[in-house]
């Protein structure tokens, strides 16, 4: 079954952001647009660069009204141990959620069971708590953060206008369809 429209699962997270432990629940996700970017484990090698990545673009997505989660199961103590010892991690401004329960990869169903860790998931979630894109990589194939953020556009595009759909590589300012009769067999 797709978690395509479905509601986020009620969770509760501490997190590390800039210094300091914070609770995150899933009513945190209200009235916003969210991403949820779930990755194996902290002081590994394709995780940083993705994380890194995100860091990069965060402005862009703050813009966009977009708060993203970066997601593994360690503990928020291991994220601030790497948050403090790694320098690309260090400049990450985002929440940093410790799921060492498994309970959200559980939720996101991106928990790989015999290993305890999370597959390299992300998902977008829209202001009413409905997961609205699912990604899931192989985890030596890792993300970019341009391309989640093409994606979050056309999502947030396609919310405000009910009515149209977002071709493929379809970037903001650029035409839409609108579904019809007149267009079957005419693409």
């Amino acid at each position: 079954m797709s978690l395509i429209n479905t509601e986020v699962k009620p969770f509760k997270a501490t997190a590390y952001l800039n210094g300091e432990f914070i609770d995150v629940t899933d009513a945190d996700l209200k009235g916003q647009w969210s991403i949820f970017f779930f990755y194996p484990a902290d002081f590994t090698f394709v995780c940083p660069t993705e994380l890194g990545d995100l860091a990069d673009n965060y402005e862009a997505f703050k813009k966009l009204g977009v708060e993203i989660y970066s997601v593994s199961t360690d503990t928020h103590f291991t994220h601030k141990a790497w948050h403090d010892s790694s320098e690309t991690i260090g400049k990450l401004q985002y929440p940093m959620l410790a799921d060492p329960t498994l309970q959200i990869s559980r939720n996101f169903e991106v928990l790989i069971e015999e290993a305890g860790l999370a597959e390299r998931g992300t998902f977008v979630v829209d202001p009413d708590g409905k997961i609205q894109i699912v990604e899931i990589n192989a985890g030596n194939i890792g993300r970019n953060a341009e391309e989640l953020l093409r994606k979050v556009k056309a999502a947030q595009y396609v919310r405000e206008n009910p009515n149209e759909v977002c071709p493929a590589k379809w970037k903001e300012g650029e035409e839409t369809l609108a579904p019809s009769l007149d267009l079957v067999g005419k693409i």
